[in-house]
């Protein structure tokens, strides 16, 4: 007897005839003598009403009161998978990740996973029956709710699936159903030649993940890979064989360049004239880290006169937070100006290939002069490059490097 997580998004169960089919999928499961758990998101577009029903009353909520409204959401969803499995004849019962026993930290709108109790989805499974619990959401040690951030749902499933392993539970499967059949080399949206791939290591998908690959969670990916829980990527539409996110394989790195990705709504931040002396770029990035703001990439130019240019790159949602401590600082510290761009977008690719391939940069650099997009700043890793670009230029570029790498083509 397996534990199977399944994980249905927004569109999975937008309308009653897709609860009716994912609710089919957990009966299937728990009929094949598994225990079943359902990780739900918001029905469809759920979640952006709701963001827009706050800004209707204020410009700047406060992160607590979001949680709050936010986690509903996904309340909804829980108690319908309930009913729908219920109206099939089948035991269920829904939770909140409060109830289940998910704990955060205390950081409102992207809290932390810091424990889960698992003696209650026991409980439940010894009754015969299917869990459903609410995705996105948890309780900090105070009971106040928090949320994980957008797409957290991912990471709920895949923390409730290590978790059940933690307890003892031998075989784990995870199931992420989406409405695509599978992980792309591209946005399929975006790119109309993009092919779906079998399999991809952890690492990949995690540098695509955190690029803007929207079909999982970074978070997500980052638990599968500590506790080596095997992910399924697949449609809920139909009965295709989707991604499995695994470990990383020799013959992977035979493939150069897996995938590329598209982050679009990134904001820019140039401190001008910062001082070029030891301990100022901590005190700068240890302020940001302190107002929960994530700090993508960082450019620092080279030192003239004992000064230099800073910039650096955060979320366009974290623009106007990044704005208050930026200026602040840099009266602090005697730099000069504090420039914003909020037009700027981020193209990349990923692979663990790169680690054993020679001229990979000097390509996707020379696809992206092609398409006559330019360069503003260059990041890499040892399984990524990242060019940051216009934003109307994001998805020219994401076309160009695609094509350049020929991820169209079967490896």
């Amino acid at each position: 007897m397996a534990t199977v997580v399944q994980k249905f998004g927004g569109t999975s169960v937008a309308t009653a005839d897709k609860i009716r089919r994912a609710a089919g999928r957990a009966i299937a499961a728990r009929e094949a003598g598994h225990h079943v758990i359902v990780v739900v998101s918001a029905r469809g577009q759920t979640t952006d009403e709701l963001v827009d029903l706050a800004h209707e009353i204020t410009s700047r909520p406060s992160a607590r009161e979001m949680d709050q409204l936010l986690s509903t959401g996904e309340q909804i969803s829980i108690a319908l998978v309930a009913m729908a499995i219920h109206a099939m004849g089948h035991g269920a019962i829904s939770f909140t990740g409060g109830q289940v026993g998910l704990v955060t930290d205390s950081v409102h709108t992207k809290a932390r996973i810091q424990k889960v109790d698992v003696e209650r989805l026991k409980e439940q499974f010894a009754q015969g029956k299917i869990v459903i619990v609410a995705g996105f959401q948890g309780v900090d040690a105070h009971q106040n709710i928090t949320t994980l951030g957008r797409g957290g749902s991912d990471t709920t499933a895949v923390a409730l699936a290590a978790a059940m392993k933690m307890a003892g539970e031998k075989e784990i499967v995870c199931e992420i159903y989406t409405d695509v059949d599978g992980v792309y080399t591209a946005d399929p949206r975006k790119v109309p030649t993009a092919r779906k791939l079998d399999v991809i290591s952890y690492e990949e998908m995690l540098e695509l993940a955190s690029l803007g690959a929207g079909v999982m969670h970074s978070r997500a990916v980052e638990f599968g890979k500590k506790f080596d829980i095997p992910i399924h990527v697949r449609s809920s539409l139909n009965d295709s064989k989707g991604t499995m996110i695994t470990k990383e394989a020799a013959s992977m790195e035979g493939i150069v360049v897996r995938g590329a990705a598209l982050t679009r709504e990134l904001a820019k931040v140039t401190i001008r004239a910062v001082p070029d002396t030891p301990g100022v770029a901590a005190k700068i990035f240890h302020e940001i880290a302190a107002a929960n703001i994530v700090v993508d990439d960082i450019i620092q130019n080279i030192s003239s006169d004992g000064q230099t240019d800073l910039s650096f790159t955060v979320a366009e949602t974290d623009a106007d937070d990044v704005a208050d401590v930026a200026h602040r600082l840099a009266k602090e510290i005697g730099a000069g100006a504090v420039e914003f761009d909020k037009n700027i977008s981020k193209v990349s690719i990923v692979g663990v290939g790169m680690r054993s391939h020679t001229g990979v940069a000097e390509k996707m650099f020379k696809a992206l002069a092609n398409a006559r997009i330019n360069i503003q700043m260059i990041t890499t890793s040892e399984i990524k490059i990242s060019c940051i670009i216009r934003r109307q230029d994001a998805e020219a570029s994401l076309k160009a490097v695609h094509d350049a790498f020929q991820l169209n083509d079967e490896a």
